[in-house]
């Protein structure tokens, strides 16, 4: 305070009330400091006995946050790419490298050369597909490509491929290699296995068929309450007729429709008709009885083969 000015009575107190708690925290220390000789001069026993009667203060830790744990991403598939190279590099000729194919083909394979096919000898491929992909354990890829000619032969070329995970970046590393296509699996065996005659089930399955496939009578009427399901359109084919019906459950093939709530599941084998010929179509349905007949619940897309889709 400068001299000459004199303190007012709320400055003077509140420097009092300081001044107190100041003096109190100097008589803490010293009979802290006290005490501690006084237990050493004792001996260890007190001293022991000190620590542990003396209060401690724990200040709760703040909890660590988890370490970010970052998934990584599934490295992109170059299939396409590996497709669209094998259809430039067939197309293309070392005679004539400035075509679209062939500068294409460089462009994504800088180090494999073009074929030189002789004139007439081997007809372009009248299709290309990618039908499998394997990735290596240094992180590249060896693509399946399937190439399919006009007289129904078909060629199945490996071919290398680096990628990054993102398949930002792709690149042909090496020529293309000519090998065996995929052996033919071993087909399980057919969860339908009960026949189902002609009857209410059968009748229900090829008025639905019919009504969905060449849009004669409503769909609705078919379908059990809740089931939406529009019709193909515009419709693909003139007439369908059921062939087979075979069902996964015995209560498929009893004569009389069973129970409200009886649920079953079925493969129908149709033939179906327009004026390019006849074509031989399967459905899987299934179908829930209510009221004395059967209704179509659910449309399956393919074939469940372990029956366990409704």
């Amino acid at each position: 305070m400068s001299p000459g000015k004199e303190a007012s009575p709320s400055e003077a107190a509140a420097l009092m009330a300081g001044g107190a708690r100041l003096e109190a925290m100097r008589r803490r220390v010293r009979l802290s400091r006290w005490a501690v000789w006084t237990v050493i001069a004792a001996g260890p026993v007190a001293l022991a006995v000190a620590v542990a009667s003396t209060p401690t203060t724990v200040e709760a830790a703040t909890a660590a946050k988890p370490p970010a744990v970052r998934t990584a991403a599934a490295a992109a598939d170059p299939a396409g790419y590996a497709q669209v190279f094998v259809s430039t590099w067939l197309r293309s000729s070392a005679d004539d490298a400035t075509t679209a194919q062939a500068r294409l083909a460089q462009s994504m394979a800088p180090d494999v050369e073009l074929p030189s096919p002789a004139a007439g000898a081997q007809p372009r491929p009248a299709s290309v597909t990618a039908v499998r992909s394997t990735q290596r354990a240094d992180g590249s890829w060896s693509v399946t490509v399937a190439a399919q000619y006009a007289d129904g032969s078909v060629r199945y070329y490996a071919v290398p491929v680096a990628a990054d995970a993102s398949g930002a970046s792709v690149t042909v590393t090496g020529a293309p290699g000519v090998g065996a296509g995929p052996a033919r699996a071993e087909v399980p065996k057919s969860p339908y296995g009960v026949l189902v005659p002609e009857g209410d089930l059968s009748a229900a399955v090829g008025e639905f068929l019919a009504g969905y496939l060449t849009g004669a009578g409503a769909v609705d009427r078919y379908l059990a309450p809740g089931v939406s399901l529009s019709p193909v359109s515009p419709a693909p084919y003139t007439a369908v007729t059921v062939q087979q019906v075979s069902a996964v459950e015995e209560a498929a093939a009893t004569e009389q429709v069973p129970a409200d709530g009886t649920k079953v599941r079925v493969l129908a084998q149709v033939e179906a008709r327009d004026t390019g010929g006849r074509w031989p179509l399967a459905y899987e349905l299934a179908l829930t009885a209510r009221s004395g007949r059967w209704e179509v619940s659910a449309l399956e897309s393919g074939t469940a083969l372990d029956g366990s889709a409704w």
